[in-house]
């Protein structure tokens, strides 16, 4: 029975990683306005990157940056950035509303402060590779969708970021069918990576924009989802080769970022603890009793190593990263389930 399951994971792992569109470089003129819309807070080690990334890419008509009172020198930057390009500009920062979390109503002020007729939501810790922007508006229109994220590179610069981050791709790319979900509109099948998502504006608007996940941390995904329950089309490829971010610098943040994001990512405790359980009994507690399902788990990890460009030796420390997740699950869920919230860039989120 665990040797069926571990092998039905595996062959969705090479679904995923054989027949997952990517997004393809596109030179063509987009045709349209977009405006790329970049929520901030406490980002001074990474705005004028992005700002730069973002700036010259074809078809962009403004940048647009919401400071989301910042208490470094995230808006002193911009300001700087903008007397040096009339592209660039600052939103109006305003009293962050009660029932809203900071990044939906960060994006939700930028996409009213926008013109372009495409808005492309983009965190400060990413970076677009030349022709971007037209690669992902050329890929969305042939697909005909209205809402495309793509799913970024990961850069990777400490052992602790190199051990733990390719376990995102690891928990996703198991369980999740993507090629099927380019085919499919169900909404469960809707998934998204917040560091990077183009919108159409009239779908955004039609939709209700970021106000319909106003109240939630994991807003990226469930927009997704809502974008499908109301009609449109939403896809997520894979655009490593398009754009690329530093999620977490060290240990600390990784903790910190994921805890925050962890159980607020699934509906229900049932469905926390079910994965939980999975991770637990599947994917680390095989390598004390059989290594057949062992090594099915260690060529899973093999595989999206060489998808995502990971380092190979972060594959055979799988135990050590399993442990790791486990641990921040349990933490995330009882910060949940005691009431006590978890805090991010000096803000306190709740359970609701």
């Amino acid at each position: 029975m665990l040797l069926a399951f571990l092998l039905v994971c595996l062959a969705l792992v090479l679904w995923n990683v054989l027949a997952w569109g990517a997004v393809r470089p596109s030179s063509a003129d987009p045709g349209v306005v977009v405006s790329v819309l970049i929520p901030a807070r406490d980002e001074a080690a990474n705005i004028r990157a992005c700002l730069d990334s973002a700036r010259l890419q074809p078809g962009v008509r403004e940048v647009i940056v919401y400071d989301d009172h910042s208490s470094d020198s995230t808006r002193t930057l911009v300001e700087e950035a903008a007397v040096e390009d009339p592209h660039i500009r600052l939103a109006r920062t305003e009293a962050l509303p009660p029932g809203w979390c900071g990044k939906p109503f960060a994006c939700s002020r930028l996409a009213t402060a926008a013109e372009g007729d495409w808005l492309l939501f983009l965190d400060a810790d990413a970076r677009l590779e030349g022709g971007a922007v037209a690669s992902m508006l050329a890929e969305a229109q042939k697909r005909d969708a209205t809402m495309l994220s793509c799913w970024p590179g990961l850069e990777m610069h400490s052992f602790a970021e190199r051990l733990l981050m390719p376990l995102l791709n690891f928990v996703v790319f198991t369980m999740y069918p993507a090629p099927l979900a380019a085919r499919r509109s169900d909404p469960s099948l809707g998934i998204a990576h917040g560091a990077c998502i183009l919108c159409e504006r009239r779908a955004y608007e039609a939709v209700g924009g970021h106000a319909t996940v106003a109240s939630q941390i994991f807003e990226d995904t469930r927009l997704a989802q809502v974008w499908r329950e109301r009609g449109e089309r939403s896809l997520c490829l894979d655009g490593q080769h398009v754009v690329r971010t530093r999620m977490y610098a060290g240990a600390r943040e990784i903790w910190n970022g994921f805890r925050k994001n962890f159980r607020a990512g699934f509906r229900t405790e049932t469905a926390f603890w079910l994965f939980w359980l999975a991770h637990a009994i599947l994917f680390l507690g095989v390598f004390f009793i059989d290594w057949r399902a062992a090594g099915i788990v260690l060529l899973i990890r093999s595989l999206l190593a060489v998808r995502f460009g990971h380092p190979l030796w972060s594959a055979l420390l799988h135990p050590v990263a399993e442990c790791y997740l486990l641990a921040l699950g349990a933490s995330s869920w009882w910060a949940a389930r005691s009431g006590r919230g978890v805090s991010w860039k000096g803000r306190q989120y709740r359970p609701v």
